[in-house]
Order: C-alpha cells, then structure tokens, then sequence
C-alpha cells in the first residue's frame, strides 16, 4: 500500500508540474478517442471519417474548452446522420438542444457526462457512470447521465434500423413518427434510464453518511441496486438484456470506482478523531478522518566537478616545487660555508694554498651533487603533483 500511496504522490507532483502541458495532451486523447467511435459507430458520411481530418479537429479541441469536445462531436454525429436521412438529423438535433436547455438549467458543470456515457457504452462499462458520478457528483447528475443514455440508445436505435429508414425515400412523415416511436417504446432504454438515476442517488446518499467506509459500501451498494434493477426490467419488459454482461459489467465498473476512490478519497479510519466543543449558539459534534498520504523520499545528488579539482592541483604544484627549490638552496649555502671552515683548519697543517684548494674541491663536489639533487626533485615535481612519499625518499637520500 505504501508503494502505492507514493506513486500517487508521484502522479500528482508530475501533474502539477508539467498541468500546462498535461491538460491540452488530454484533452487531445479525449476528442480524438470520441470521434473515431462516433465514426465507427454511425460512419455514414465518408468525408470526415479521415484520420487526417480527425486529427486537425482533436488538435482544435486541445486549445479550446473542454466543452468543444462536446460540441464537435456533435456536429460530427448530426453530419453522419444527415448523410443518411435529414429527418433523423433534425430529430437528432432537436433532441441535443433539449439535452443542452437541461444541462445549462441543472447540471452547468457535467457537460462531460453527456459524451462520456455514451463513450462508456460503446466500451462496454455503462455501470461506471451512475457510480462515477454518484461518488464524486451531485443528484443532479442524473440529468447528464440519463441524457447521455438516451443519446446512445437513439443513436443505437438508427444504427440498427438504418435499412428500414432508407427505405422510406418519400415518406417524410413516416420518418419522423417512425424515429420518435423508436425513441419513446425503447423500453431498454427506459429501463436503464430508471436503474441508472436510482443507483446514482443511493450511492450519493449512503457516500455522505458519517460512518467508516461509506465510499466502499455506497459502491457495492449502487453495484447490486444497479443489476437488480435491470433484471426486474429484463423480467417485466422482456428487454432482451444479457445477464453475463451485466454481471461482469458491474464487476468492471466496481473496480474502476475503487481506483476512483483510491485517487480522490484515501483515509485512514483507524486514525479517526471525535472532536466536541460549542459556541454561544451551537454544539458541535466533528469527527476528523486523516487522509491517507506519505512523503515522496527526496534525493540527494552530489555532483563531482573534475576540473575544478585538476586547476586545484595546478595551483598547488608551483608552491610545491618552489619550497623544494627552496631547501635545496638552504643545503646549498650551509655546504659551501662548512667547506670554508674546513680549509682554514687545513692551513695550519699544510699551508694556505693547498687548504684553499682541497677546501674548493670539496666545496665543488657538494654543490654539483646538491644541484643534480635540485634537478631531480624538480623533474619529479614537474611529472606528477602526487609526491609526498617520492620527496621523502629523496630528502632520506640527502
């Protein structure tokens, strides 16, 4: 759970840095995934089933407001069913700005949802939305989820009957009653509508509750609502639904819910906290849940600057060399004065000539051998700036 919890902060810090980028990249994938499935679905109009007109158009909707998404994937939907027939456009077309007048009265926020639920049943995971929506939504989500239902049933409907449509050329009035008919006796549909809106409520209701695991129990509780209610209706309607389909369905969008949650609502209830006190008006009874969250291990990089240690070493090797030169010179001097003293200490014994002489013949083999020293320890100096045990064991010769 741990590594879970810390690839969620993972997540959210590399969304909130790279958010300007992130968002546009999704809303790309959002357009482009809902016009190849309307082009999939009810391609009737060769023309913009193009991938390179796709792309352009999910290109346009990563600029714009995620609404557009909506929008443009309505006209592609009105466009493929006027190829088809203009009385299923205008039907169509009167059924979204309905659609529309009931999303700005009472779901402003859930524009989405009218294209996501029909996304939803084209994936086969229908039951994802009421329990979506009722986790992190309000009651008036029904509205967007049961207008997006009613969408794809519709567009489900002409899709099956297409034949049927065609072949009424000069009927213009059969069309209509035909569609209509077809939109209103859909008892799938209703069916659906009805599980949908009482699922999304139960779960809204019971995830409010002040107990211990509302959001796992309102899931489960909305999943099994959910399936009952359509059986019911598949009993009493004859509605034809697939019941291994519902079941695995529901265990899709269960799961799916769960990772929801885990991203939105993680706590801790075994931290769990009651808090009372009051006010010159009011008792106030709190109970504080801590969220689940852990910090993201920092680390640490030591970098190594190879040429700034080498200039390091530049710099000390001179000073080096010139105390080497230094003592060398010290040696020097010390030599040259102890032969002196040694050649007036000669005088008496042999004379002041002779002295003088062996005194300067001395003198000359010390200085030549301190000078091939000198050049020795400078050569050294000069090859490797390393030298502390080298320079010993020349000063041991010495």
């Amino acid at each position: 759970m741990t590594k879970l919890l810390v690839a969620k902060e993972y997540l959210k810090n590399f969304y909130s840095k790279y958010e300007i980028y992130l968002w546009p990249v999704c809303k790309f994938i959002f357009a482009f995934a809902a016009l190849i499935m309307i082009n999939n679905k009810i391609g009737y109009m060769h023309r913009i089933e193009s991938l390179a007109i796709v792309l352009v158009v999910a290109l346009m909707c990563s600029f714009l407001p995620v609404g557009c998404v909506v929008v443009f994937s309505g006209v592609f939907v009105l466009l493929h069913l006027y190829t088809l027939s203009m009385e299923c456009a205008i039907v169509a077309f009167m059924l979204m700005l309905v659609m529309m007048l009931l999303y700005f009265r009472f779901a402003p926020g859930d524009l989405v949802i009218l294209l996501l639920t029909p996304m939803a049943f084209v994936l086969k995971i229908p039951y994802i939305m009421p329990l979506a929506m009722g986790l992190v939504g309000t009651p008036a989500s029904v509205i967007s989820v049961g207008c997006g239902t009613i969408l794809y049933f519709f567009l489900n409907f002409i899709n099956e009957n297409n034949t049927t449509i065609n072949a009424m050329e000069d009927e213009i009035t059969a069309k209509f009653r035909y569609l209509i008919d077809g939109l209103i006796d859909n008892k799938a549909m209703v069916v659906t509508v009805a599980a949908f809106a009482v699922t999304l409520i139960i779960v809204y209701l019971i995830r409010r509750l002040s107990i211990d695991h509302s959001w796992t129990i309102a899931m489960v509780a909305g999943s099994l609502v959910n399936v009952m209610m359509l059986l019911i209706g598949d009993l009493m309607y004859d509605t034809n639904v697939s019941i291994i389909g519902i079941m695995v369905g529901s265990i899709i969008s269960l799961l799916l819910a769960k990772v929801l949650q885990f991203f939105i609502f993680s706590v801790d209830y075994s931290r769990t906290e009651r808090v009372q006190f009051e006010d010159d008006e009011y008792y106030y009874y709190v109970k504080a849940v801590p969220k689940l969250s852990v910090a993201t291990p920092a680390k640490t990089v030591k970098k190594i600057n190879t040429q700034k240690n080498q200039s390091t070493v530049n710099k000390t090797m001179p000073r080096t060399v010139n105390t080497v030169n230094s003592a060398a010179r010290a040696r020097t001097e010390s030599t040259q004065s102890s032969g002196a003293s040694h050649g007036a200490g000669a005088s008496h014994g042999t004379g002041a000539a002779a002295s003088r002489t062996v005194g300067a013949a001395s003198a000359g083999s010390k200085s030549a051998g301190t000078v091939r020293t000198v050049n020795t320890v400078n050569n050294v100096a000069n090859r490797t700036p390393q030298h502390g045990g080298e320079r010993s064991s020349l000063n041991h010769k010495d």
